[in-house]
């Protein structure tokens, strides 16, 4: 088994709790912000459902400028169909990486700066995955300070008990 076999598993796994999460959004609070520095409800769910996707498509380069993009989306619909799109394209690139493609480095640059340079796997990990579920947990706190019942991610929630 190479080592992209377990990290496609895992985004399986997770893409269930995000989904439920997403299915949550309010089409008429997606413009919704919790504080004037922060991204309104829809651009968080929108950058949540491009991630998969999008960090796939930036682990096949070797050198990436960051950019920020948080697209306003028009509905819920909009946000699960971006997700769907992300979670195909994580699939059909990941798939095609193997080990020595994963331990190939790869930097983050800013105005042909280097600021960072890790493996293409860590890239993966730590910011395809761990940033994702940083952002779900923005997510599931949006949706508690709107009042709309949290689904269940890792385990019960004061809304919801899928063990019971």
């Amino acid at each position: 088994m190479g080592m992209i076999e377990p990290m496609l598993q895992e985004m399986e796994q997770e893409a269930k709790a995000t989904r439920r999460l997403l299915d949550r959004l309010p089409d008429d609070k997606l413009s919704w912000k919790p504080h004037p520095k922060s991204m309104s409800l829809g651009q968080l769910a929108s950058h949540i459902a491009g991630l998969p996707g999008r960090i796939a498509e930036v682990a096949q380069l070797d050198v990436f400028e960051p950019r920020q993009q948080y697209a306003e989306p028009a509905d819920r619909a909009e946000v699960l169909a971006l997700f769907e799109w992300s979670l195909g394209r994580a699939r059909e690139l990941l798939a095609g990486m193997d080990d020595a493609a994963l331990l190939a480095p790869w930097s983050a640059s800013m105005k042909g700066k280097t600021i960072m340079t890790m493996p293409k796997v860590a890239v993966l990990r730590t910011i395809a995955m761990n940033h994702l579920y940083h952002h779900r947990g923005e997510l599931v706190v949006y949706l508690r300070l709107l009042d709309v019942p949290v689904p269940s991610v890792y385990g019960p929630t004061a809304d919801e008990n899928p063990f019971v």
